[in-house]
């Protein structure tokens, strides 16, 4: 039904303009009697429990960065099947991201190019939302992606995420601290250890008691992926998210010409598969048992995920599939990871 719907309406949208309006049947999905509804259809089997972060998931399963930008669809996403729900990139100054078109589809491949520029209403608003929602009895659990505020000098860049992270923090669940989207000018280089480093310590005081994360790009070479789980062990870091979205566009199904007229921006979905789970399994080597790896890129199917937990993940996220694969897609990874 999904398929027909997407076939025939959503494919024909703006990319852009359909999430917003899946993001409204999303929320409504929330709302009783429908929310009744949803989470009967799609409430993870009870063996599905996974325990990591110190926090207690219905899932191994949940919904990566840049979907719920703002926190206002994940009440929805839990009632349709999602174990987590990580909203963001937040960033200390709301921001309007880049002008558009900034997100296009690639069918051919399932995959998608964003260079959305990290569009946000602010830490000081969402973390009002969340605060509401940490009183809900039944909620997801809350992770939280921060980034660099745009208008703020690379320089400057520890004390603007010690700002998001000083509003946030206190109400979230886990805290990601995201150096490797492509899309917003010179935060690739704070991927540097040398850079990194300072940054993730500022970050960790300023976070507390709140586990914290770092996301990394899968264009980093092995050294490099070595360097950054090595330190961020040592930096007493909770864990590491692999990956983000890549920069390459070997590979593609989809006309080159095509490609190319879509500009720069992270290419996302089926695509980033191979690459994503090669970087997660050269961190798993690298950081002991306790340390926590979250696998996101490339993820589609109950299979996929399958395979992620079986190479060391211990949650797996994902976001492209969602565009391709409708609503229920939650209750199709859970069914097929419950059999």
């Amino acid at each position: 039904m999904y398929r027909l719907l997407f076939d025939l309406v959503l494919r024909r949208l703006d990319p852009e303009t359909a999430h917003h309006l899946g993001m409204a049947v999303i929320r409504l999905a929330a709302v009783p009697p429908f929310s009744a509804v949803a989470r009967g259809l799609t409430r993870p089997a009870p063996e599905l429990r996974t325990e990591a972060l110190g926090l207690v998931f219905d899932s191994p399963f949940g919904i990566a960065a840049g979907f719920d930008k703002n926190a206002v669809g994940a009440l929805g996403l839990h009632a349709l099947g999602f174990g987590h729900i990580e909203v963001g990139t937040v960033t200390a100054i709301p921001q309007d991201g880049n002008p558009r078109p900034r997100l296009f589809r690639l069918p051919a491949d399932r995959a998608l190019i964003n260079r959305m520029g990290f569009n946000n209403q602010g830490a000081a608003v969402v973390a009002e939302r969340l605060a509401r929602l940490r009183r809900r009895r039944r909620r997801p659990v809350l992770g939280v992606n921060i980034g660099k505020s745009r208008v703020v000098d690379v320089e400057d860049a520890t004390a603007d995420y010690v700002a998001s992270t000083r509003l946030v923090a206190p109400v979230a669940d886990y805290l990601v601290v995201n150096v490797s989207s492509p899309n917003t000018p010179g935060l690739r280089g704070l991927q540097a250890v040398e850079t990194l480093r300072p940054l993730l310590t500022a970050v960790k005081d300023a976070a507390g008691d709140t586990p914290l994360l770092v996301k990394i790009a899968p264009d980093l070479s092995d050294d490099e992926i070595d360097g950054i789980a090595t330190m961020a062990v040592d930096a007493g870091l909770a864990g590491i998210v692999a990956t983000n979205t890549t920069i390459a566009r070997s590979g593609l199904t989809t006309n080159a010409g095509q490609v190319d007229a879509m500009g720069a921006g992270g290419l996302s979905g089926a695509p980033l598969r191979e690459r994503s789970l090669q970087v997660m399994r050269r961190v798993r080597a690298a950081v002991p048992a306790e340390f926590c790896v979250i696998a996101a890129g490339g993820v589609e199917t109950a299979d996929d995920v399958r395979e992620r937990l079986a190479a060391g993940a211990d949650l797996v996220q994902g976001y492209s599939a969602f565009v391709y694969r409708g609503p229920l897609w939650g209750r199709q990874i859970n069914r097929g990871l419950a059999r």
